[in-house]
């Protein structure tokens, strides 16, 4: 029979156990600071402050000088209190002295496992210092630690994205005995993507595709990223190559839509968007369930003058309910709606920004809020992108830019030099953009003497040298106050040939201000820079008609048909219940243009009564 000290022992145990087991879960989750305090000094009264397991929990509510001490009290530790600190010094960006816990824990003849590894490359990508990653790097080593795919992860993640040391990340990579985690190709991609090599970006998605890994978002928005600075040869060249090996790997192949992702952003940026669209239409449904593929094709199709098209594919993707649209989808749809003039679209997605509880995306996101004032600016509602404008946490240059720019190009020019000077009060420093967008409003607005004072101040003022798109500008302000023989000086000595913007610059002020023979030399010099565009032509041909030169407008008509050149056909859009109708000048290619015709008929015979 037992004895009642060995009774009342266990019972004393338990109650202590269970005591101890209360106190640890009363540590999980978030505490306030005056609970803390009451739950710290029942541990000390009951002495359980050298329980691992409740001093591990103690310690993660604690800044690092006060998690210190709870470890320094304990007289035998295990791993976890140590990994603890070591966790809260380095999310304190405290590397040093993480290191210094870390060798204590070696001295006390504690194994660090795969937390306390983790816990130090963190320390690593805070402190931003290549010296302290070798030394974790020789500490795996040294523990055998350095065949553990999860360690060589983290190594290989700092190594890439932290310190940007890509010849040691890849000698971790090309040395682990397990690449079928995707984080690790990831890391190693960012790392070079970051650095824009393209090259070993690409090789390294080919290599993972053979492997028949899928790549993550994260991977494919590096690998697009470092696509959007290859020059015109590299990508003829990239092309040719990603098809040809996507035409021999399996399209049940995980990687295949991730290369046909890539095809599609290239063949855009190329200028070839019905190859674009090949590729986008071979991605499977499992593959059109990441906002990728879709952005890439409107991507494609906005900066190929294509909005239509664009917005034909946005209202597709809004069905397909396995697919919700990011901020990169939601600027290119508005580019779209800007190009078009379509406001109700975009009064649509901003709408659907809001509804869909992503207010802080348009007080926080300088991107979205930049294409609302560029759409709300070019579709004429002005107030609207002011107060697009006006609701933005903070601004950036770029937003200020295109919120000067919708000023201007809707006529409010003194308005745009105001917001101009209030740029050094949001301590921004204005760019060329800027002074494009200043230009263009003295030029709408007939300020000549301002645009004269900006234009110098640009250089002498702010060091910015003018590029080409600023002397257009210029020239136009110079051109339409009826500067015509000033303007054509500025053009001879610019340090840039004239482009097709310039002469048309001046071949309109010619024309406004009835200087035909100048006309004539200038509309030659247009049509050498650009001799398929008919603007230069139409232009002249209409001025002679006014002026009525009969022989001239026929010369000019006989002219345009020797060059094979044509008319370009005037176009308009149209937005009705949420669908954009394209009419071009002379085409029946709506498909009720019957019913259109009937009813402008019936309007005419109409007109045709009421008049006496």
């Amino acid at each position: 029979m037992p004895s009642l000290f060995l009774l009342n022992s266990k019972h004393h145990f338990s109650s202590l156990s269970n005591h101890f087991s209360s106190l640890s879960n009363l540590l999980q989750g978030r505490i306030s600071h005056s609970h803390l305090l009451q739950i710290h000094a029942q541990i000390l009264r009951v002495n359980a402050h050298q329980d691992n397991l409740i001093t591990t929990r103690l310690i993660g509510h604690y800044p690092s000088q006060f998690a210190l001490r709870v470890l320094h009290h304990l007289q035998a530790p295990n791993i976890f209190p140590f990994n603890a600190v070591i966790r809260v010094l380095a999310e304190e960006g405290l590397y040093s002295d993480a290191f210094s816990v870390f060798k204590r824990l070696k001295s006390q003849s504690l194994s660090p496992n795969g937390l306390t590894f983790s816990f130090l490359f963190k320390a690593c990508f805070r402190a931003g210092d290549a010296n302290c990653v070798k030394q974790i790097h020789t500490q795996v080593v040294k523990t055998r630690w350095v065949h553990d795919s999860f360690v060589c992860n983290g190594l290989l993640a700092v190594y890439a994205r932290g310190v940007k040391d890509l010849v040691s990340a890849r000698k971790v990579f090309d040395e682990m005995p397990d690449r079928s985690m995707v984080c690790c190709w990831t890391s190693l991609i960012t790392g070079y993507a970051k650095l824009g090599q393209s090259e070993d970006v690409l090789r390294l998605l080919l290599s993972m595709v053979k492997e028949g890994l899928r790549p993550e978002d994260d991977t494919m928005v590096s690998v697009l990223s470092v696509c959007s600075n290859l020059c015109i040869t590299e990508i003829d060249y990239w092309v040719r190559t990603l098809s040809e090996f996507i035409d021999h790997v399996d399209s049940k192949n995980m990687g295949f839509d991730s290369v046909n992702t890539v095809l599609v952003y290239l063949y855009g940026k190329w200028g070839k968007i019905d190859r674009s669209r090949e590729r986008f239409e071979q991605i499977i449904d499992l593959g059109k369930r990441s906002v990728l593929p879709w952005n890439s094709m409107l991507n494609s199709y906005t900066q190929n003058a294509a909005p239509l098209e664009a917005l034909s594919l946005f209202g597709l993707m809004m069905k397909n309910h396995s697919c919700r649209p990011n901020h990169i989808t939601v600027v290119s749809v508005l580019s779209a709606c800007a190009q078009t003039g379509d406001l109700e679209r975009g009064m649509w997605v901003h709408e659907y920004l809001k509804s869909e509880g992503r207010k802080r995306i348009l007080a926080l996101n300088k991107n979205v809020a930049t294409a609302l004032i560029d759409m709300y600016s070019k579709c004429g509602s002005l107030a609207k992108a002011i107060q697009v404008f006006n609701q933005m946490v903070t601004k950036d240059v770029i937003a200020i830019n295109a919120m000067i720019m919708g000023l201007a190009i809707n006529g409010e020019g003194e308005d745009a030099l105001r917001l101009f000077s209030k740029v050094q009060e949001y301590r921004l420093h204005p760019n060329s953009g800027t002074f494009l967008g200043v230009l263009c409003a003295c030029s709408h607005s007939g300020m000549l003497e301002t645009g004269r004072q900006i234009f110098m101040d640009m250089t002498q003022s702010f060091f910015i040298l003018p590029k080409l798109e600023h002397y257009a500008c210029y020239v136009d302000l110079l051109a339409r106050m009826g500067h015509v023989e000033e303007a054509l000086e500025v053009v001879n000595s610019m340090p840039f040939e004239p482009n097709d913007f310039v002469w048309g610059a001046l071949l309109g002020g010619c024309l406004l201000h009835n200087r035909l023979e100048l006309a004539q030399h200038i509309s030659k010099m247009l049509v050498k820079v650009d001799p398929q565009n008919s603007a230069g032509y139409v232009m002249l041909s209409n001025a002679f008609a006014i002026d009525r030169r009969w022989v001239d407008v026929s010369g000019m008509r006989w002219f345009m048909r020797e060059k094979g050149v044509k008319k370009q056909p005037g176009c308009s859009w149209i937005s009705i219940e949420g669908i954009v109708h394209e009419f071009l000048v002379g085409s029946l290619s709506h498909p009720q243009t019957d019913r259109i015709y009937h009813t402008l008929d019936g309007l005419v015979k109409e007109m045709k009564l009421t008049i006496p």
